[in-house]
């Protein structure tokens, strides 16, 4: 049951929930100042594809969820930029150092595994004066709230995917050795346990 659930009905619920109209009005803002060669960590569905600009010259998408990222593979036909799409986690890139101009990722470090790994290789693979662009939910910076998702969190992981609610992407990547030069928080519309938002821009220290 377990297994049916996640290869058949969670990743519809994924694509559902992400593609609701005030996610997509975030991913157009961000996702469009990508340039040059672009890496995105967890590209899912590929829900971001169609909001890459005309300044992109590659997309590579890493995500290793096969049922997601089937539609992703549909999903980049219909865009005039080359996309790649490897079935790999974002905590092990086999790919060049200083590879890539642009990185995106969005609503992804809430549920891989390892994320400090993760952002250990995102800043490996960015070149010097790269930019990393991030959208991403977490942590409300109410202490009620954020201890309404701490008490909920294990429950929220299991039916999420291992969805954490309370990561904090900016903590996560200043420890990883980023600076954010641009960031804005607040929530979505929905439950506030889940949509606390965060997100800007970073570069490599």
């Amino acid at each position: 049951m377990a297994n049916l659930y996640e290869k058949h009905i969670l990743p519809r619920l994924i694509d559902a929930a992400c593609s609701q109209p005030p996610m997509t009005e975030l991913r157009s803002r961000y996702v469009s100042q990508a340039t040059g060669k672009v890496l995105e960590i967890g590209i899912g569905s590929g829900l971001n594809l169609r909001h890459y600009g005309a300044d992109v010259e590659s997309i590579t998408g890493v995500d290793p969820a096969a049922e997601l990222t089937e539609k992703a593979k549909q999903r980049a036909s219909e865009i005039s930029a080359p996309v790649e799409v490897l079935g790999i986690s974002g905590e092990s890139l086999d790919l060049d150092n200083n590879a890539f101009d642009s990185i995106v990722c969005t609503w992804t470090l809430c549920s891989i595994p390892n994320p400090y790994r993760a952002v250990d290789e995102m800043r490996r693979v960015l070149k010097p004066g790269g930019k990393l662009i991030f959208v991403e939910h977490g942590r409300s910076d109410e202490a009620h709230i954020a201890k309404w998702q701490r008490r909920i969190e294990p429950l929220w992981k299991v039916i999420g995917g291992g969805c954490h609610l309370t990561r904090r992407a900016d903590e996560l990547l200043a420890d990883g050795g980023f600076n954010i030069t641009q960031q804005e928080t607040g929530y979505q519309p929905g439950p506030k346990v889940a949509a606390f938002m965060l997100h800007g821009m970073a570069e490599k220290i």
